[in-house]
């Protein structure tokens, strides 16, 4: 991955300033506001979406966010490649997506990125991780807490550090 620019670098600063004071002190039913400002800055925004006012986006030009997906208050997306948040994908507050890590085995610590993508009806709950190049399968479920550093099967339940399967959603099938 390349360093960033001056440009990205601006940019970010640009949404910072604009996240501090057009975006962050909105009330929670404000999400209308909330897509209309996201949008400006090159995201995705789907119907009916619910970017809450305390969740913290890096780069909103790296954000998709399908029709009733949410990013809850206090939620942490570290965007620095894609996050997709797939029709009715939930994530709760205080969960950290985060796509960037830094390659250790050169000496300069290069950043590194991959995407993540929280599929149709799943379900990040409180204070998760996410790592980079992660997939949540549709209706699944992470577990609050839960440190989850590779794919989540459809319908599965993971929990605890490092993750592992504990269980069915029973939602196998995402509904139409």
């Amino acid at each position: 991955m390349t360093p960033p620019s001056f440009a990205n670098k601006l940019r970010r600063a640009v949404w910072q300033f604009v996240w501090l004071l057009l975006y962050r002190p909105t009330p929670n039913q404000l999400h209308i506001w909330r897509r209309v400002v996201l949008r400006a800055f090159g995201a995705k925004v789907g119907a009916a979406a619910h970017p809450y006012p305390s969740a913290r986006i890096w780069a909103p030009w790296n954000l998709t966010m399908e029709a009733e997906s949410c990013l809850a208050n206090e939620s942490d997306c570290y965007n620095v490649a894609p996050v997709v948040l797939r029709r009715r994908a939930i994530v709760s507050q205080k969960a950290y997506l985060c796509t960037a890590s830094h390659d250790i085995t050169g000496g300069d610590f290069a950043l590194t990125g991959a995407p993540i993508e929280i599929e149709a009806y799943a379900w990040v709950a409180a204070a998760a991780f996410i790592g980079p190049g992660v997939t949540v399968g549709a209706g699944a479920v992470v577990a609050a807490c839960a440190v989850v550093t590779k794919d989540v099967a459809a319908g599965a339940v993971v929990a605890g550090n490092p993750s592992r399967t504990i269980g069915q959603s029973g939602l196998n099938e995402v509904p139409a």
